[in-house]
């Protein structure tokens, strides 16, 4: 699945033919999160914390800015963390037929749950099947500008900033047969979303604490039953941050990947 967030600048874009040719993959992927920022390469810079007053995303973007000038004329892909975005299914309908009539959808839909702040939200959404739901992406606009921003300061190609949830499901999906549960863990909460048989069915963000590991099966037959799923879906493919085991759930067939090498794996 193709969406990234990323705004164009026009001052990023002064190459005639950047939009022209074939793009190669970046040189190098960034891992942006609350609390550090990790680079492909292995280097990784801590994020201080927030002064008051100041946007949730503000320390991260300074130690963002921090590593750039190591990465001049670098080609970089962002991915995002779960905690900066928000995210929504949109039902398909046959009767919107333009983009602008899906971003109406999207925004309203966001704003709905969300309040005016959503008005400040930068959104993009893309298809995850023919005919199927389309995935609604949103987070700060402050922070995308930014993002773009820094990079063209110095001088870095921001090819895609990429919403964590998105960057997984594009690693895992051959694995799965089209059907599990995808859980993301972030500072605080988990993201879960389902897939069956291909297609995106739900997408659930949830308060979570250190205990969530031990109450996994409770977890998911609660979304199930939220969802009114006849039979439940014993898939499940972690995202965690630090270790999980995979053994300790015999009623489940999981999977554990390392959140951090999953968000900076080429």
């Amino acid at each position: 699945m193709s969406l990234s967030l990323l705004k164009r600048f026009k001052t990023s874009l002064r190459r005639p033919n950047l939009q022209r040719r074939a793009r190669p993959s970046a040189d190098l992927r960034i891992a942006f999160t609350a609390e550090r920022i990790v680079l492909s390469t292995g280097a990784a810079m801590e994020v201080a914390p927030r002064a008051d007053g100041a946007p949730e995303w503000q320390p991260a973007i300074d130690a963002f800015e921090k590593i750039l000038p190591g990465l001049k004329n670098k080609e970089a892909s962002v991915v995002i963390a779960d905690r900066f975005v928000r995210y929504a299914l949109l039902p398909w309908s046959d009767t919107l037929k333009t983009h602008e009539q899906w971003l109406g959808l999207a925004r309203h839909r966001f704003t709905a749950i969300h309040g005016p702040v959503a008005a400040e939200w930068e959104i993009k959404f893309a298809e995850t099947a023919p005919a199927g739901p389309r995935l609604a992406c949103a987070a700060d606009a402050g922070l995308i500008e930014e993002l773009g921003v820094r990079a063209v300061a110095h001088q870095v190609r921001l090819v895609s900033v990429v919403p964590f949830l998105v960057a997984a499901f594009n690693k895992v999906r051959d694995i799965t047969g089209g059907t599990c549960w995808l859980l993301v863990e972030q500072s605080g909460r988990l993201t879960l979303a389902l897939f069956l048989q291909g297609v995106w069915v739900a997408i659930r963000s949830r308060r979570a604490d250190e205990r969530w590991r031990r109450v996994l099966p409770e977890i998911l037959s609660r979304e199930s039953a939220f969802l009114g799923l006849e039979d439940q879906c014993t898939r499940v493919i972690v995202c965690a941050q630090g270790s999980f085991d995979a053994e300790e759930h015999e009623s489940f067939r999981l999977d554990a990947i390392d959140y951090q090498s999953l968000a900076v794996a080429g």
